[in-house]
């Protein structure tokens, strides 16, 4: 293309965006979705967005480590810089070849993201990344460079910089600016730099080699010493404050030969293996967990069935009351907590409103509960996906030094859906079977998002993947540390393009033992992550999820084994009724991959409480036992029952009575009794200062089997009442800024901003009454009348100012059709439309030159 066919260079970034694209700006739009929250009126108001503070290092946390390193390279380069400076800031004298491959792509993203504008000879970095990332004695730049020597002298006497410009070799000039131009051409010059550090005694070298790689500054006394003097008299360092020098940028590029950091990063990490296991084992190891997480939630909720733990004033549960819930499930209190925060994600528990405010169940527990197993599966999964909660906090103190408690506020990290997609995505893109070592996970989350795990909250996206890799293996998403097919599934149909994209043709095949290293792929640049699904994809995923974990999950079963010692041992997972009735008649011993229950006096006590009677017990383990009802248990049974309800209890504040008076002066004789307040009122009476459920409980535990009863003498059946809450929504996740717009908003979003930016562009003819930027055109209603009628009869096109029903002002470029009746109707350009518009909402009309368009 000749120079006189290519375009001319933009003059601004709002230039630069007008002449993008649909498909450009739309990507733009999508990865920085605060630039549309409202949306522009047009592009140099977008333009203008793009460079606030805020938008600025909200797009920088989202840049990798080489984009990043890339923008850090331009804050220190010329303004403009053209590619080639860029090129020798970042890949240095010696060219290194991954740089200069990466290096295109590097800066195609930061001109996607609005961060970098102009053509390669004319590189700007968008002013407000440039004051953020370029160095500064309160704000060090990665780069470990310091300031230009035109920066650092600016405060130098013009006597003093003559005297360096001379010691330096240099001829002396009539101004301080030609002379610090001179001594920036000498320290840009290699050969000449060269010749004049050939001088240098080795001391000095050694000083500079010191500060070469940063931090820059150094501390001198008011006598410096011979090989800091020899220095400070060349300029090779400055003075920047009383006691304090600084090693000048163009000094420092020289020693290093070029690069602007000392290690670039043009390539991420590889995710390494650190075992391969087949992967049959892993999804069976996986399923087996998912059973396991599903019976962990199923005996937390029936822990909570009759009302869980208190909420605290604060929200949340206290300390003692998940220590209780870490012994029920025989879990460390962190891992706990995670099962209680799972539960509170899916829906599945809330606060029941009360006066006397408790954690229940909700409605949709029971829902839940009557789902096939890997249904109810893919929703925790779901769920934890989702998530803004992160378990892994609780314990951990807030910024006002307050202990954050599970269930309470402040749990929401806004990063952590996005980390754990991440974490999943980067396991899918490892052959299947393949469990990552977890700091090359870490590693290659530090490189995708340095502002976010190097510098913030004490590395927080870095602790969000380790808890993303350890809850993944607890909810059954991954099996012995590999990525398990159902968990694939999780990710939608983007998973299985990266696990392709992992493995180019032609690669290596997979290791095929424990602790072999993967082979290595190197890309120039990172592949683009797998996109969070959308509501409806994922409620697809989830589904497909499901039906690839249902044939792994073991079947429930309708049977145990009673044995002789009053225990009975369940093979395998139980049927509902079966497990719910059992776990009314017999206490839980032990788990694994059997669970033993035991038959205590207690346990059958609590059964005929509920309701059962000593005939429907013999029925029930008849019925259901694979082995014939050991004697012992049907005696207990029978025991339990015949002693059932021989003593009632009511109030008195309480009381006891029994036909048999002997055993009434049995309890009177028993030294057990005595914090009862038992006294007789009768030969078969004994009143209590107790009330009726401590007295209850204290005859209990002095071995007797008493049954309350009502006013009546009608004995009192004990059930157990689920308590629920009322209707409760799932706690919605905490965005992580503005979400990204949909292809329809997107298209309506593109649409407004053209529109505006026409109506704000197109050139008037002249004499029309100005308007300043973003102003509206003022006419009288007469001159808007006739300039309206006139442009129907000559078919011209008109620049208005329109103030819609809602006060919205916009600016349109119109061409009248019909005027009457106080509307004109017009071919609406910046709409591509035909509309009607009421006049007295038009603030005023304008001509356009001939030539617009």
């Amino acid at each position: 293309m000749s120079t006189e066919d290519r375009p001319p260079a933009p003059r601004s970034l709002a230039e630069a965006l007008r002449a993008r694209g649909d498909a450009a700006l739309a990507a733009l739009l999508r990865s920085r979705p605060d630039l549309i929250t409202p949306v522009p009126t047009d592009l140099t108001q977008l333009a203008t967005r793009a460079g606030t503070r805020a938008s600025v290092v909200r797009a920088l946390e989202r840049l990798d480590r080489f984009a990043l390193q890339t923008a850090e390279a331009l804050a220190v380069a010329g303004d403009p810089a053209t590619y080639d400076e860029l090129l020798g800031l970042t890949a240095g004298d010696d060219a290194d070849p991954a740089v200069v491959a990466a290096l295109p792509h590097a800066l195609d993203v930061l001109r996607e993201q609005a961060l970098v504008w102009g053509g390669d000879d004319r590189l700007r970095l968008v002013r407000t990344a440039r004051e953020l990332l370029a160095p500064a004695p309160q704000h060090p730049s990665p780069t470990g460079l310091g300031p230009t020597v035109q920066e650092a002298t600016a405060g130098m006497s013009p006597g003093r910089i003559q005297e360096i410009v001379t010691t330096a070799g240099l001829a002396s000039t009539h101004d301080s600016v030609s002379a610090v131009s001179a001594l920036t051409g000498l320290f840009t010059d290699r050969a000449r730099m060269t010749a004049l550090l050939a001088d240098a005694p080795a001391d000095s070298l050694e000083v500079l080699e010191r500060l070469v790689w940063g931090p820059p500054y150094g501390q001198v006394t008011a006598d410096p010493a011979a090989r800091l003097r020899w220095l400070l008299d060349r300029g090779l360092l400055l003075p920047t404050a009383p006691g304090t020098v600084v090693l000048p940028r163009e000094v420092a590029l020289h020693l290093r030969r070029g690069p602007a950091h000392r290690t670039p990063e043009p390539v991420p990490p590889v995710v390494e293996a650190a075992a391969v296991h087949r992967p049959q084992v892993v999804d069976s190891t996986a399923a087996g967990q998912a059973y396991t997480a599903l019976a962990t939630v199923e005996e937390l909720l029936k822990d909570w069935d009759e009302g869980g733990p208190a909420v605290l004033r604060a929200g949340g549960l206290s300390v003692r009351d998940l220590k209780r819930t870490a012994v029920a499930l025989d879990a460390p209190e962190p891992v706990a907590a995670f099962w209680v925060e799972l539960a509170y994600a899916a829906g599945l528990i809330a606060s029941d409103g009360e006066a006397d405010e408790r954690y229940a169940a909700t409605p949709a527990y029971d829902e839940w509960l009557e789902a096939p197993a890997a249904e109810r599966w893919s929703r925790l999964a779901t769920a934890w996906l989702a998530a803004t909660r992160t378990a892994g906090l609780v314990g951990g103190r807030d910024a006002k030094d307050r202990t954050l408690s599970a269930l309470g506020p402040g749990l929401d990290r806004s990063a952590a859906p996005e980390v754990r997609h991440r974490v999943l995505a980067l396991l899918a893109g490892l052959p299947e079977g393949a469990a990552p070592a977890a700091e090359s996970v870490l590693a290659r989350l530090r490189w995708e998002r340095p502002l976010r795990g190097d510098r913030r909250e004490d590395d927080l996206r870095g602790r969000l993947a380790e808890w993303a890799l350890s809850e993944a293996e607890l909810l059954g998403v991954t099996g012995r540390g590999a990525l398990s097919g159902h968990g694939r599934a999780l990710l939608g149909p983007a998973a299985a393009a990266k696990r392709a994209e992992a493995e180019p043709s032609g690669s290596a095949g997979p290791p095929t033992g424990p602790g072999d290293k993967l082979p290595v792929h190197h890309h120039h640049h990172r592949p683009a992550p797998v996109a969070p699904l959308s509501p409806a994809e994922q409620s697809v995923a989830s589904a497909a999820a499901a039906r690839l974990l249902a044939p792994q999950l073991p079947e429930p079963l309708d049977h145990v084994l009673l044995q002789a010692d009053l225990t009975a041992v369940a093979p395998g997972p139980l049927r509902r009724p079966l497990a719910d009735m059992l776990g009314v008649l017999a206490d839980v011993e032990s788990k694994g991959g059997a669970t033993v229950y035991r038959f205590t006096p207690g346990s059958v006590r609590r059964a005929l409480d509920a309701g059962q009677a000593a005939s429907d017990l013999h029925a029930f383990l008849t019925a259901h036992s694979r082995t014939p009802v050991p004697q012992p248990l049907a005696y207990l049974i029978d025991d339990v029952a015949r002693r059932h309800g021989h003593l009632r209890v009511g109030a008195a504040s309480a009381y006891v009575r029994c036909d048999d008076d002997t055993v009434l002066g049995e309890i009177l004789a028993d030294k057990r009794a005595a914090g009862l307040g038992l006294r007789r009122l009768a030969p078969t009476v004994l009143a209590a200062q107790a009330d009726p459920a401590g007295l209850l409980e204290g005859l209990r535990a002095m071995g007797f089997a008493p049954a309350a009863e009502s006013a009546e003498g009608d004995v009192l059946i004990t059930r157990a009442l689920a308590h629920r809450t009322p209707p409760r929504t799932a706690p919605e996740p905490v965005p992580d800024g503005p979400p990204v717009p949909d292809d329809v908003l997107l298209a309506a979003a593109l649409r407004a901003i053209r529109a505006g930016d026409l109506a704000s562009t197109t050139p008037r003819k002249p004499g029309t009454t100005p308007a300043a930027d973003g102003e509206l055109p003022r006419t009288g209603s007469a001159e808007t009348l006739a300039t309206m009628q006139a442009a129907v009869l000559t078919g011209e096109a008109l620049w208005i100012g329109y103030v819609n029903a809602e006060g919205t002002a916009s600016q349109r470029v119109i061409a009248p059709i019909r005027v009457e009746g106080g509307f004109v109707t017009a071919y609406d350009h910046t709409a591509d439309e035909v509309r009607t518009y009421p006049l007295h909402r038009i603030t005023g009309v304008a001509e356009l030159a001939d030539d617009a368009g």
